[in-house]
């Protein structure tokens, strides 16, 4: 017998809560949809500037001189973390302050850090 044999002959299918996982499992697209926010979560200078919004609204100068980046680098980073609906930004005349969009963003900020910290 087969190794493959073997590991399926012991193999248990409990159908129940196969069926009801199934039946709860969200649309294809709207899992997709998550995958993509959380590879925004993969870059380390995504991650520095959600956690200096987490702790305070900033302009682009501010972050870039906090992180030590160019400008055009920070604006960058924004764009993207903008496009995934993770930042916000109000203008106060020239000056455009960036800030966490929602409590769900700060929320996982906030449980990423526990969870690495644990």
């Amino acid at each position: 017998m087969s190794d493959i044999e073997n590991q399926t002959k012991f193999l248990a299918v409990h159908e129940d809560v196969v069926k009801k996982v199934l039946d709860d499992m969200p649309e294809d697209e709207i899992l997709y949809d998550l995958a993509e926010s959380f590879k925004v979560f993969g870059d380390s200078t995504r991650i520095k500037i959600l956690y200096a919004l987490f702790e305070s609204e900033m302009c682009v100068g501010d972050i870039a001189t906090l992180l030590n980046l160019s400008q055009s680098s920070v604006s960058h980073q924004l764009r993207i973390l903008k496009d995934a609906k993770l930042v916000k930004y109000r203008r106060e005349g020239k000056i455009i302050f960036y800030s966490l969009n929602d409590d769900h963003v700060r929320t996982i900020i906030s449980m990423g850090m526990e969870h690495v910290t644990e």
